[in-house]
């Protein structure tokens, strides 16, 4: 709540809510209404649909030229995985994005009677680290925000952009916009953050696989970071965690009308009563086996300290004890990094045990989450029954209290994510 007594609200709208002027337009009747309903209003936005995919496809052609025969080198993925030397000038490219949508929507504010202006990061006061292209928030300066707040002007922000130490442009990596919204609502005290998007809320799993899906009413901040973190692709995860954080209301919604989303809000006592909220599907990840790794102490440190190193986000991890002091460690990584985890595992010395190494793109992890799984037993035996009932074998096995994983072929991905989703009775109207 605003010092003033007025319901203060942070609105994030996606690129394909601003996809074209007509939808800009859109965005700022739906702004102008918020206001006039009494609200204070700082709206954060995405660079315009493809946008960010236009300027990093730039830099990918003018830094990678194509090699000989006209094949491409390979594909430019983000700043942080770009060579050193360019890290700092690809964020600057990347994040005008933003700050064309920021200007564009308060010019369409301003032209439909509004008080508006916008702001790129380094005026909105969202400090950052130096990790160019996957930067962390270390801070909000709020000031220039309340001044502006204060003299009855909505405020629209350039998501996904701070400025570090230097002043320098840094980017939050894919989805930063979203943790743009969240931090600067949780700086702020703001009464909720509404993330505005082209679907209108959390379902279940994708619709677009499962029909059945329904919408989720009230999601727990826990639960929404499980789903967001084994591939529901509504919220991205750090947003989630700062939100979880620093108690800050999210409701997910869709641009395009008015109709309730999906609220993320703190664990209520009621909703471990409901066993499974959700299933989620992740394809973009593939397997690693090292065979024959001396089977001593250090050894497993030794070879996810070379993953450390080059910033990989290792998450499953089986080790199997093998004959003669040896073992087998299996793990998977995004499928993006694959190649260089591979090649770092590749230079790890193990003494005289020479394993080999051994690498699987074709596969996908479902996870189902709910917080009933913390008092409800069963769940792990009921889903792996259902797996069984359709013949799909259990590659590797994680969980944590409210959360199971399994990564399976990836061709029984979406029977699984089906075969789950119909087996805990998750289809039907929204919760």
């Amino acid at each position: 709540m605003s010092t003033d007594g007025r319901p203060l609200i942070v609105q994030k709208y996606g690129g394909s809510s601003v996809a074209s002027l007509e939808r800009i337009r859109g965005c700022a009747q739906r702004c102008l209404a918020t206001a006039a309903g009494g609200a204070r209003l700082v709206v954060v936005v995405s660079a315009m649909a493809g946008e960010t995919n236009r300027l990093i496809a730039l830099a990918n052609a003018l830094v990678q030229p194509e090699a000989e025969g006209g094949a491409r080198k390979g594909p430019y993925v983000a700043p942080a995985k770009h060579a050193p030397e360019h890290a700092r000038e690809l964020d600057q490219l990347v994040a005008t994005g933003e700050v064309v949508s920021a200007a564009l929507l308060a010019m369409a504010i301003q032209d439909a009677g509004g008080t508006a202006l916008s702001l790129v990061g380094a005026q909105l006061g969202l400090h950052t680290d130096r990790s160019h292209g996957r930067a962390r928030i270390v801070g909000v300066d709020a000031e220039r925000l309340l001044r502006e707040l204060d003299r009855g002007a909505i405020v629209v922000c350039a998501g996904f952009q701070g400025t570090d130490d230097a002043g320098d442009v840094t980017t939050l990596g894919r989805g930063g916009s979203d943790t743009s919204a969240v931090a600067l609502a949780a700086a702020l005290a703001a009464d909720t953050c509404e993330i505005l998007t082209d679907v209108d809320g959390v379902y279940t799993t994708d619709p677009n696989v499962v029909p059945t899906a329904r919408k989720i009413a009230r999601l727990s901040c826990e639960e929404m970071l499980e789903l967001a973190g084994q591939g529901a692709k509504v919220l991205q995860i750090r947003s989630v965690e700062l939100a979880m954080r620093y108690g800050v209301p999210v409701h997910v919604r869709t641009s395009f009308d008015d109709r309730p989303g999906t609220m993320i809000v703190p664990e209520e006592p009621q909703m471990e009563s409901v066993l499974v909220s959700g299933v989620a599907l992740e394809r973009n990840e593939a397997k690693l086996t090292l065979v024959g790794v001396p089977d001593v102490p250090g050894v497993v440190a030794t070879i996810f300290a070379s993953m450390a190193a080059l910033g990989i986000v290792v998450d499953m991890i089986i080790q199997n004890a093998g004959a003669n002091g040896r073992a087998d460690v299996t793990f998977t990584v995004p499928e993006a990094d694959l190649e260089r985890a591979a090649a770092a595992l590749a230079a790890v010395q193990f003494g005289d045990a020479a394993p080999s190494i051994t690498t699987d793109r074709d596969i996908c992890k479902i996870s189902i989450v709910g917080l009933g799984m913390r008092t409800h037993a069963g769940v792990a035996a009921k889903a792996f029954a259902i797996l069984a009932g359709e013949s799909i074998n259990v590659q590797m096995i994680s969980t944590s209290e409210i959360k199971i994983s399994v990564v399976v072929h990836e061709r029984y991905g979406e029977l699984a994510l089906r075969a789950l989703h119909d087996g805990f009775g998750l289809g039907g109207a929204a919760t």
